[in-house]
């Protein structure tokens, strides 16, 4: 018998009936991490650009391309991995964003660095794959819920704390010396990783189920749209925030706004975690519908800022449980397939990042901001149609 209670004689691992912490926090650290190493260019745009020489416009593809990367990884590589040991996988994909950033702090040729961010979101992709359904693994089912939403933690930490301290940290020792930092981080987690998580036999090749019998799983169609309409609404707001506070007068405060909403988002992380075993569908209906709501205030008080910063607390209270509500419910649907099931959401969920950010674009420069909220009403309606059906076909 091993030394570690969690591991059996033929090397599986029995669910705990407790949340185990430090493995839950462990994901959640590679979570903060991957968002951290994505966003942060964002934050060191004039910075970046002059070390590498290049203007901040190309600078910004540096974030696209990681988004290029994860999009079209997930789905392969989960399907490629998926009869590999979790833990040696999840320590790689850990492991490759310390390679990726190192090259990113030591490149001052641009087409390298862009190389290395298109690895990023490869190694991310891989990642955000595995995550929901290595902490549902990690416990029983009926604490499963609650152990997604520990492990989903990481996401709004790092936009809502990560990324200004990334920022402000970059400006004072540089940004090579903020990805090293980074780095360094990685490599402290991937022992911590080590250490903290259990590991699980891959997925046996006999009931491995082919991409299109994943999708007719009962319930995946369902969390997928949800997914795709939601994220496209959330993302034409937050891609283009700054415009949105633009006819309230408060479009310099917009560190202030994105502040109250990433609290509001652990807030509700929070609320997920405590509920989500009970309430899963309802919560996601919630959801969709106070999400929906905010946006008709919107569309009526768009140039009331105090409509505008209670929009924005109730915004991050819709969103910040809705992977946690998503993932779960995927991983609910897809049982064994979950890591399959989870690749399709990480690819769905970057469609409507981008989608997000063309749709808000069009709107923008054709009608203005005005049509934003008009827009994400219809969107919830759909997401709505397709809430109500999760769940409802799962025995």
């Amino acid at each position: 018998m091993s030394a570690n209670p969690l591991v059996t004689e033929i090397g599986t691992t029995a669910p705990r009936e407790t949340l185990p912490l430090g493995g839950l926090l462990a994901l959640a650290c590679a979570g903060f991490i991957t968002i951290l190493t994505e966003a942060m260019p964002a934050g060191l745009l004039p910075q970046m650009g002059q070390g590498l020489g290049v203007s901040p416009a190309l600078v910004g593809q540096l974030v696209t391309l990681y988004a290029l990367g994860s999009l079209l990884a997930a789905i392969p590589l989960t399907l490629l991995t998926r009869g590999w040991r979790r833990r040696p996988l999840l320590l790689m994909a850990i492991g490759g964003f310390a390679v990726v950033n190192s090259v990113t702090a030591f490149s001052s040729h641009y087409g390298l660095t862009l190389v290395a961010r298109f690895f990023a979101g490869v190694f991310a992709g891989l990642l955000w794959a595995l995550l929901a359904g290595y902490a549902s693994r990690m416990v029983a089912p009926h604490l499963q819920g609650r152990a997604i939403a520990v492990a989903m933690l990481g996401a709004p930490l790092a936009l809502c704390l990560g990324l200004p301290a990334g920022t402000w940290l970059g400006t004072i020792v540089g940004w090579r010396l903020s990805f090293a930092i980074m780095t360094g981080l990685t490599l402290v987690l991937l022992i911590w990783a080590r250490w903290q998580l259990p590991d699980f036999a891959g997925q046996a090749a006999q009931k491995r189920l082919r991409l299109h019998q994943v999708l007719t799983l009962p319930g995946i169609r369902s969390v997928l749209w949800v997914t795709f309409t939601y994220v496209l609404a959330h993302n034409i707001l937050y891609t283009y925030v700054a415009p949105l506070l633009e006819p309230a007068g408060i479009a310099a405060d917009i560190d202030r706004v994105l502040l109250v909403f990433g609290l509001a988002a652990l807030l509700s992380i929070w609320l997920a975690g405590v509920l989500i075993n009970r309430w899963l569908r309802t919560l996601l209906l919630i959801s969709c519908a106070l999400f929906g709501m905010i946006a008709l205030a919107l569309a009526l008080w768009i140039e009331v800022p105090t409509v505008i910063y209670l929009a924005v607390v109730f915004w991050g209270l819709a969103f910040g449980g809705l992977p946690a509500l998503l993932q779960t419910a995927l991983a609910q649907s897809a049982g064994e397939s979950a890591d399959a099931a989870q690749s399709m959401l990480v690819t769905v969920w970057n469609l409507g990042i981008a989608g997000g950010g063309l749709a808000g674009g069009v709107l923008l420069q054709g009608w203005g901001v005005a049509t934003f909220p008009w827009a994400i009403v219809l969107l919830m309606l759909l997401a709505l149609a397709g809430a109500s059906q999760v769940g409802v076909q799962r025995t």
